[in-house]
């Protein structure tokens, strides 16, 4: 398994896993299937490349099969913060650790990020699997937010995390 930075020609790979992602676990995602399914690559390709957001693959050989994205906050005020969005794993690589290499790999990049202080994350609060990995690579829930999706009709909850790095 190979974790790296996705860049712009993983864009083909990228939306494909992306649209996957959205169809398989909605409630995941406050973006949905019918908002994304029309985006040009072009556009997923420009996605891939800014300053402020790094977008990390898991390829089993050719095949993307899971990413996760860390946006840094842009404001002077807010760029000691950054936050992941975006975690996915292909339902076949799943309890296969490709999630756990995939944070571990972005709080290392996070980790050399100069001045960056906290990372946080919104998960679903159903989805206990993905709480407890945040939680053993050291994020800590800091509140729930109820509501914070509609999906289909039905609320769903959203549980704030944070992984704080030790000052030096």
């Amino acid at each position: 398994m190979e974790i790296r930075v996705l860049v712009s020609a993983d864009a083909e790979k990228c939306q494909a896993l992306r649209l996957q992602a959205l169809l398989e676990c909605p409630t995941a995602f406050s973006s949905s299937y019918e908002e994304e399914r029309e985006t040009p690559l072009a556009e997923v390709a420009r996605r891939l490349m800014p300053a402020d957001t790094v977008v990390f693959g898991a390829f089993d050989g050719q095949r993307l099969v899971g990413t996760a994205v860390l946006h840094r906050e842009t404001r002077r005020k807010r760029a000691h913060i950054a936050v992941v969005w975006g975690m996915y794993v292909d339902p076949g690589f799943r309890r296969r650790g490709v999630g756990r290499k995939l944070v571990e790999r972005l709080l290392s990049h996070a980790a050399q990020m100069r001045g960056l202080r906290k990372i946080t994350l919104g998960v679903n609060a159903a989805n206990p699997a993905a709480i407890a990995l945040y939680e053993a690579v050291g994020f800590e829930s800091f509140g729930v937010e109820p509501g914070f999706l509609l999906v289909d009709g039905v609320l769903q909850d959203e549980v704030h995390m944070a992984y704080v790095f030790a000052e030096t």
